[in-house]
Order: structure tokens, then C-alpha cells, then sequence
């Protein structure tokens, strides 16, 4: 990376440049450029993307060097988070409508799906199992242990709600022989998208063929607390249907809270504690509007 760097900076010419997390920003008289490592193949991405109708890269200068990527750099106007949010929820939705497709799978596909999340299941309710029997012999709780005991009965309902909606996914897909897939970005964050003349998506590296719901699912867990995603997953939706067990997988992995670990500090341990329920209310309300629309329709 440093050699190939050092060659390009020869022959770009650059009066400075500026490192901007994993990228680097050449600035010369004329075009700006940015260098990033790269461990794929983004031009054959690149020309998939433009056959369906998705254009909204950023353009590759010079890709001769192996593990090193030109861009032309591209302005980013500066706008309202909330706003920017939406464009890429809407952005997003457009590649997964653009490049979706149907996969041949068995059974077992399905079955290792179901095992994995429920496992994870398992495992949070047997940690928060031995929290609540340890944290219940003591005398005096600490306030993120109080708060822990004090929510217990919330966080049993939330595994609950996901081990029961899992179930429910399951029995709907485990006879199906085909799944939607979708090229995902894999890597979607506020920073990796810029405005200019038009909307643009960067950092692709990460990028592969899976269901769509993952983009928005890293996405979800990424921004939740500072992001309002009641009208972003309303959009999503109306761009990009999902079918019912689409619906009920992404509901079941949103659901799931990360592990609550108990630090010896403990300011750190009460962030960590409110932190997970904080999640765990946001995103309970966030999808009790789609269960009383099924209910209605019912």
C-alpha cells in the first residue's frame, strides 16, 4: 500500500494531501482524487451496478495497482442528518429493487439460519438468567445492577417475543426453495454517503450478495439512538416490499439487543445497561405499528 501510494502521488502530482480515516485525499491543481485500499474487484461491481440501472458509485480513475483504488473525489454538500438518512434509506432501497433476484436453497439453508439466531437466543437468556439469580442474593445493589433487576422482566419479554417470532419465520420458510437476495452494500453509515450533483454511496469494499435486510439492519443498530426510523423503514418499505417472512426475520434480528457486560466501572456499567434498554423500547416502538396493522387486517 505505501509503495503504490508513493507511485501514485508521483504521478497525480499532488500540492497536499489528507488522511481521512481509511482514505487518503490527493489535492492537485486540477482534480481531486481519493486512494483507498481495496480487497475487491469494485470495477466489475461497478459495471454490474450501471447493466442495473444503478449508477450512484463513486468513479474509478485507476484501479492498474493490486490492493489500491483511485476515486475521483467527489463534494459533499453538507445537510441535516435526519434528511441524510432518508436519501440513503431511499438510495439503498433503489440498489436492493434494482439487483434482486431469487436463490435456490434447501432446507438446511433455512435450518442454519433458525440455529444460529436461537442460539444467540439461548445465550442471552442464560447469561440473563445467572445475572438475575447472582445480582438477587446480593444486599445492596448497585444502580446498574438496580436497574438491571428493575428492567428484568422486560428484557425476558423482548427474547421471548424474538424466540416466538423466530419460530413463526421458521414455519413459513422451511419448505421454500428459493430466497431473495440482493447485492448489499454491507457497510452503510451516515459517512459513507455523500450529495453532490446526485446521491452517491461509498466504501464498497464490504460489499456482497445477501438478503437485503442486513443493510438496513447494521444500519438500524449503527444510528438508532440519534436517528428517528419510523418514516426511513416506511420509505424503505413502499421502495422495497418485503414479504412476511422477510418481515419477520428482519424483525427478529432487529429485535435483538447486544449483550449487556457488567464493567468494573460503574458509570460504564449503567450507560451499558441504559444504553440496551433504551434499544430494546426504541425498537419495540418502532415495530408495534406493522403487528397492529396485521391485527387490524385479521
Amino acid at each position: 500500500m505505501n509503495k503504490s501510494l508513493e507511485t501514485i502521488k508521483e504521478i497525480y502530482k499532488p500540492y497536499r494531501y489528507t488522511l481521512k480515516g481509511s482514505a487518503t485525499i490527493l489535492e492537485t491543481t486540477s482534480v481531486n482524487y481519493v486512494i483507498k485500499e481495496s480487497n475487491n474487484n469494485l470495477r466489475e461491481l461497478f459495471s454490474y451496478l450501471k447493466s442495473r440501472s444503478f449508477d450512484n458509485y463513486p468513479e474509478i480513475v485507476d484501479d492498474s495497482r493490486k490492493g489500491i483504488d483511485v476515486f475521483k473525489y467527489i463534494d459533499d454538500i453538507s445537510y441535516p442528518n435526519e434528511q441524510r438518512a432518508n436519501d440513503l434509506i431511499n438510495l439503498i432501497a433503489k440498489l436492493h429493487y434494482k439487483t434482486s433476484f431469487y436463490k435456490d436453497v434447501t432446507e438446511d439453508n433455512f435450518k442454519e439460519v433458525y440455529d444460529n439466531i436461537k442460539s444467540n437466543i439461548d445465550y442471552l437468556n442464560e447469561i440473563y438468567d445467572k445475572y438475575y439469580d447472582d445480582f438477587f442474593k446480593s444486599i445492596y445493589l448497585s444502580p446498574s445492577k438496580y436497574l438491571f433487576m428493575n428492567n428484568y422482566s422486560k428484557i425476558k419479554a423482548n427474547l421471548n417475543f424474538c424466540q416466538n417470532e423466530l419460530d413463526n419465520w421458521y414455519s413459513l420458510v422451511k419448505k421454500l426453495k428459493k430466497t431473495r437476495v440482493a447485492v448489499i452494500h454491507n457497510n452503510l453509515s451516515l459517512d459513507h454517503f455523500l450529495k453532490d450533483t446526485k446521491d452517491y454511496l461509498i466504501s464498497w469494499n464490504k460489499s456482497t450478495i445477501d438478503i437485503p435486510i442486513i443493510d438496513i439492519i447494521k444500519f438500524y443498530k449503527k444510528e438508532y439512538f440519534n436517528i428517528n426510523f419510523d418514516n426511513l423503514i416506511k420509505n424503505y418499505l413502499n421502495i422495497y416490499s418485503l414479504s412476511d417472512d422477510e418481515k419477520k426475520l428482519f424483525f427478529v434480528l432487529i429485535s435483538l439487543p447486544n449483550e449487556i457486560k457488567f464493567d468494573e466501572n460503574e458509570f460504564l456499567s449503567s450507560i451499558k445497561v441504559r444504553e440496551n434498554l433504551d434499544y430494546i423500547f426504541k425498537t419495540e416502538n418502532l415495530i408495534r405499528p406493522y403487528y397492529l396493522e396485521n391485527q387490524k387486517e385479521e
